[in-house]
């Protein structure tokens, strides 16, 4: 009985002290390791970077070439927008 009662302070202390910190401390930790990049994940970044690049560059080309070819396209394509949109609002507003 009295290996008993000389565990229970020291158990009381670890699990109201000791245990808590551990255990904040525990996933503090795994949180910030979580939040990280692993190698893949940033090559996997830059790829997607580099084609997000590539793919403004073609945008780009694409555009100049419309603008030459026809250089009220940018108009038009806008008031195709508009008319879709109005159309868009004018068929919501019939079914509520």
């Amino acid at each position: 009985m009295k290996m008993l009662e000389f565990l229970f302070v020291p158990t009381i202390l670890f699990m109201t002290i000791v245990a808590p910190i551990w255990i904040a401390m525990h996933y503090n930790s795994s949180r910030k390791s979580s939040r990280s990049l692993d190698q893949g994940d940033r090559e996997v970044v830059e790829e997607l970077l580099a084609d997000l690049d590539k793919m403004a560059e073609r945008i780009e080309t694409l555009e100049s070439i419309l603008d030459q070819e026809n250089s009220g396209w940018r108009d038009e394509h806008a008031e195709g927008h508009r008319e879709e949109s109005s159309g868009e609002l004018r068929r919501r507003s019939a079914n509520e």
